[in-house]
């Protein structure tokens, strides 16, 4: 699944390439992406004439801001947006279209079929919809050290999965919670109340640093993941610990383990993350 660097670096890219384009026509070919309205039929003439003014993001959500209206946009595993010429072929498994009136079009395209749209008047997707409970932004000048601490205080819940839980932090999802905590020196099974406070301030830079490192990067292109674009990440290339198992560690040379950590494959060096009581 696209976490935030992946997802940052789309959205850069379709800030690019839509502000400014007017709808025509939007098709859509698998209803289910569509959740709001439930119609297709309704969402499509909701959008058309509308004009693309902004793209942003909400943890690993994508905002395309309209003259209007908010389409809110989640990629989930596999999806993907793409700007094409109107005369080229669709590519199998494109579910939505967006036709410009300048002979091009958005196209949306997913093999797993899990993504979502919903549209949304300006502000309202921040009350009642999929963004109303998101946590803290890790790129934005609301994560601050004090922010982060609150958000894990008094948990006795392990620092992975509470990492990767979106009510608390946005965005963060397997890969980079793996290698912030390996920068940190911290065992994933570790209890988020257990940590002393230099281990929490070594985490917070961590999160931070591996994050800003990767969408300067372009993300990881560690499966299907490429932009809007169609280009690759080459952040995978500086990963230390994720999908790494049994290769040496880059720092002391142990070999790379893997295990499950709620639910979730997750990668560590025993040696350089210690586990403590």
């Amino acid at each position: 699944m696209p976490e935030l660097p992946e997802v940052e670096t789309v959205r850069r890219t379709l800030q690019r390439l839509v502000p400014g384009k007017t709808i025509r026509r939007v098709d859509v070919f698998l209803p289910r992406i569509v959740r709001r309205p439930a119609e297709p039929e309704s969402f499509a003439r909701a959008l058309e004439g509308r004009t693309f003014t902004g793209v942003e993001r909400r943890g690993k959500f994508l905002r395309f801001e309209l003259d209007g209206l908010v389409l809110v946009s989640h990629l989930r595993m596999e999806g993907r947006y793409g700007l094409f010429p109107e005369d080229e072929p669709l590519e199998k498994h494109t579910h939505v279209v967006f036709a410009f009136t300048d002979g091009t079009q958005l196209r949306y395209r997913d093999v797993r079929q899990f993504g979502t749209m919903d549209l949304f008047s300006p502000g309202e997707e921040f009350i009642e919809g999929p963004l109303h409970k998101l946590g803290l932004e890790p790129l934005s000048d609301e994560f601050t050290f004090e922010a982060f601490r609150n958000k894990l205080a008094g948990s006795e819940t392990k620092i992975k999965p509470l990492l990767l839980n979106q009510e608390r932090i946005v965005g963060i999802g397997n890969i980079y919670a793996d290698e912030a905590l390996f920068r940190a020196g911290i065992h994933p099974e570790r209890s988020a109340n257990a940590l002393k406070l230099p281990e929490l301030k070594r985490l917070y830079e961590a999160v931070k640093s591996t994050l800003t490192e990767a969408v300067e990067a372009g993300g990881s292109s560690v499966k299907s993941y490429v932009n809007g674009q169609g280009e690759q990440g080459s952040f995978q290339y500086s990963l230390k610990v994720y999908g790494r198992k049994a290769e040496p560690c880059s720092v002391c040379g142990t070999g790379i383990e893997k295990t499950v950590v709620g639910g979730r494959g997750t990668h560590y060096c025993p040696r350089c993350q210690p586990r403590k009581k």
